[in-house]
C-alpha cells in the first residue's frame, strides 16, 4: 500500500497468494481504544463474526500476545479465522502495557516485579469495555495467550474468574522463580532486566507473590495447558507444577504435551492436532449454554 499524504488516499499495489481461499470472507479487524485504571490510554483488535450468519451476542474469546515486548496488529489469523467464520467467535487482541510500537515510555510500563501485575489490570479494563459492547455475550468471553501471554492468561483467570468462562495458555510462565532459574542461561540476563532479579531477597519475594502457581486453588474455571518437552524458554516444568496444582482441588485441568515440540508448536501434525484440541476445549467450555 501506499498513502498519498495530501488527500489521504490509499492504493494497494499487491495482492497475497491466499492458497484458494477467498480473504473477503475474513473479518478486518475494529480498533479498540481504552484508558486503563491509571488513566493510561490503549488499545486493541477486535475481529466479530458475520452478524448475518451468526446472530445475536457473540462469545468472545481475549487473546494476549507473548513477549512481553510483543505487538498486536492486523493480520491474517490462519486456522483462527474458523472460530470466527465457523464458530461465531469474536477475537480480541489487546496491546496491554509493555506492548512494543508505543515508545519506550509504554513498553517499560511493566517492568520489574513491582509494576507487572499492571498489565493485568489492563485486561480488566478491556474486560470492563467489552462487557458493556451490545453484540458481546458477556456470559461467554475466555482468555488465552503464549509464552507470556500465557503467564497473562493463568493471572487473568485468578483475578477475572467471576467474569471467564475458561482459559487455554500455551508455553506459559506460572511461577517466575522457577522460570527464571530453569529457563536456559543464555537468556536468563535478559529476562531478569524485565521480570526481575531471583537472586535478589526482595525481589524473589515479590516474584514469588505475583506467580499465579502461588494462588492455583483459587482457579475455579477449566484450564487447558499445551507444553513443548523439549522447551529451551519456558520449560516443561512451569506447565507441570500448575496442571497439578489445579488438579489437587479437582478442577478440569486439560494438559496437551508435545514431546518433539519446543517453545510453542512447529511441526503441523503437531499444530493442527492442538488446534482440533483448543476446539474441542472451547466447545465444552466457552460455548456451552450457547
Amino acid at each position: 500500500y501506499s498513502i498519498n499524504p495530501e488527500t489521504l488516499t490509499i492504493t494497494r499495489w499487491t495482492q497475497s497468494e491466499t492458497g484458494g481461499l477467498n480473504a473477503a470472507n475474513n473479518a478486518s479487524p475494529e480498533l479498540v481504544e481504552i484508558k486503563s485504571f491509571d488513566g493510561e490510554p490503549m488499545s486493541g483488535f477486535l475481529y466479530r463474526p458475520d452478524p448475518k450468519k451468526h446472530k445475536g451476542k457473540r462469545p468472545l474469546i481475549i487473546s494476549v500476545h507473548g513477549g512481553p515486548e510483543g505487538q498486536a496488529t492486523p493480520r491474517f489469523l490462519g486456522r483462527n479465522n474458523y472460530l470466527i467464520n465457523e464458530l461465531g467467535i469474536a477475537i480480541f487482541y489487546p496491546n496491554v502495557r509493555g506492548s512494543t510500537g508505543f515508545g519506550k515510555r509504554f513498553v517499560s510500563l511493566d517492568n520489574g516485579p513491582w509494576q507487572r501485575e499492571n498489565s493485568v489490570l489492563d485486561i480488566g479494563a478491556f474486560l470492563d469495555h467489552l462487557r458493556k459492547d451490545k453484540r458481546i455475550d458477556r456470559k461467554h468471553i475466555a482468555v488465552t495467550g503464549g509464552s507470556y501471554g500465557g503467564y497473562m492468561t493463568l493471572a487473568s483467570m485468578l483475578r477475572y474468574g467471576k467474569r471467564l468462562k475458561a482459559g487455554l495458555e500455551v508455553v506459559g510462565i506460572s511461577n517466575f522463580v522457577t522460570f527464571l532459574e530453569n529457563t536456559q542461561a543464555y537468556r536468563r540476563d535478559l529476562r531478569r532486566v524485565e521480570y526481575g532479579d531471583e537472586r535478589n531477597a526482595e525481589q524473589r519475594a515479590k516474584l514469588l507473590e505475583i506467580s499465579p502457581l502461588q494462588r492455583a486453588s483459587e482457579i475455579k474455571i477449566p484450564l487447558m495447558v499445551v507444553t513443548g518437552a523439549n522447551d529451551p524458554r519456558v520449560p516443561a516444568s512451569e506447565a507441570d507444577q500448575v496442571i497439578k496444582a489445579v488438579r489437587a482441588n479437582d478442577r478440569p485441568a486439560w494438559h496437551l504435551l508435545a514431546k518433539n515440540e519446543g517453545h510453542g508448536f512447529r511441526k503441523k501434525a503437531n499444530a493442527d492436532y492442538q488446534f482440533w484440541a483448543s476446539l474441542i476445549f472451547w466447545r465444552k467450555y466457552l460455548l456451552e449454554e450457547q
